[in-house]
């Protein structure tokens, strides 16, 4: 499994706990040096989190395979050793723990380097980050998820499956969606090796598959669109990949024919063809809508008619939240606002439409672009949505979309930081976060 490039990781922060109470806090450090070391030769970590601790390098408690050790015990170690390929987990006391939010963490970490004379010893290690806490327990009516999209820039450079996997366990999600041909290896004909795999680590990280997504191509071939029968043929191999998998959703991405994405006219016969066996495997099939088309529009009538006229269980509607984004998108390089399309300055649909298709709806993609320190959404106003998914009595998915800059490692910190915000919200507490106060100490 990788680890995050900065020495402090994101994944692994939490309280733990006592006799049922928070007695202090954990945290995950990288090895900064280029080789592993014996445990022997560190010389402690101080800690600070804001305004709420400030420990020195005696305090923290410090854990290696399996057991926990003071740093006087390090020191008297024979054969512990801290590896550079694996993170060493520290624990600071702190009677109730910290309160869910983004923290400032900031570490001197000190290590004894015998090649080094000793007027320049220890080495040190300084570093300072955000870090999200998220909130544990209840997250009110709604189940939590994370599709792997969130990570791409990282995935397969810096992330692989298994990093992904733990970073979305860590926050105490359940669900993960995969794109077919982005994280399959092997795709279309994933191999046995691969999907033994899977189904370990889904079981590691207590973690259940939910939306599969897929494409279906009418464009796929020069001069002419697909046939009905080409894209059902299209569609139906990715429900038996989704099924052999354990998804029960599939996301069908398929082509458009105008601005307002408009799907080509074969998406009706495509799927009707594929609806008996969608029922056979025990999926639905859930076409997104997504900005710039609105709750209001053609598209997502046509859905609901093909639903009301075959009575079918096994077709409905995903929503991509981005379609309630009510602020713009920073410009990127190179963009203006001619340029780039109108629909990244946010379409605004009322939360309030959702009402309307609740009962079509079968997953939601809880699409955000930046959330700051003090835990607020700059595009996406979470309280009106929240509270309309609510007052509608949708008690499915909100499955993390990340598609905000794709600096190395920020998703995950960003997806830490959604969990918080929608979690708070959904559970009638205020989004807890240290806010100014703290991330200006």
């Amino acid at each position: 499994m990788l680890l995050e490039r900065s020495l402090i990781q994101s994944v692994g922060f939490r309280n733990v706990y006592q006799d049922g109470r928070a007695a202090g806090f954990q945290f995950r450090v990288r090895m900064p040096s280029y080789r592993g070391m014996a445990a022997s030769l560190i010389d402690g970590i101080s800690v600070s989190v804001g305004n709420l601790v400030s420990v020195g390098p005696e305090v923290p408690l410090w854990d290696f395979d399996g057991g926990t050790y003071t740093l006087e015990q390090l020191w008297s170690s024979e054969g512990l050793r801290w590896p550079l390929e694996e993170a060493v987990v520290v624990t600071v006391p702190l009677d109730g723990g910290l309160p869910p939010g983004v923290h400032e963490v900031r570490i001197e970490l000190r290590l004894r380097m015998s090649y080094i004379p000793l007027i320049h010893q220890p080495s040190l290690f300084r570093e300072t980050r955000m870090v999200t806490l998220a909130p544990e327990g209840d997250g009110g009516q709604f189940k939590y998820g994370v599709s792997l999209y969130s990570f791409m820039g990282d995935y397969g450079t810096v992330m692989d499956l298994e990093t992904s996997l733990s970073a979305i366990s860590d926050i105490g999600a359940t669900g993960v969606e995969i794109l077919g041909e982005g994280h399959l290896p092997g795709y279309p004909n994933p191999s046995v090796e691969f999907i033994d795999r899977w189904f370990s680590l889904l079981e590691r990280y207590r973690l259940e598959p939910t939306n599969y997504g897929s494409w279906i191509d009418t464009r796929l071939h020069p001069g002419r669109g697909m046939t009905e029968q080409e894209g059902a043929l299209a569609l139906q191999r990715d429900l038996k990949l989704a099924h052999q998998l354990g998804f029960k959703f599939l996301r069908p991405k398929i082509g458009v024919v105008s601005d307002d994405l408009i799907p080509d006219p074969i998406w009706q016969g495509a799927v009707e063809r594929s609806l008996d066996l969608a029922h056979d495997l025990g999926i639905i099939i859930c076409p997104e809508i997504h900005s710039p088309t609105p709750i209001k529009h053609p598209v997502v009538q046509a859905y609901a008619n093909l639903i009301e006229r075959t009575g079918t269980e096994n077709f409905g509607l995903l929503i991509d939240t981005g379609i309630f984004q009510d602020r713009p998108i920073p410009l990127r390089e190179g963009e203006s606002r001619e340029t780039r399309p109108a629909f990244l300055d946010g379409i605004g649909v009322d939360p309030d439409d959702f009402a309307g298709i609740a009962e079509y709806v079968v997953f939601i993609q809880a699409k955000f672009h930046d959330i700051n320190n003090e835990l607020e959404d700059q595009q996406i106003p979470w309280v009106p949505v929240i509270n309309a998914l609510q007052n509608a009595g949708y008690r499915g998915y909100l499955s993390s979309e990340y598609e905000g800059e794709r600096t190395a490692g920020r998703a995950i910190e960003q997806i830490r930081r959604q969990h918080a915000l929608l979690r708070g919200i959904a559970s009638g507490r205020e989004s807890t976060t240290n806010q100014k106060e703290e991330s200006h100490a």
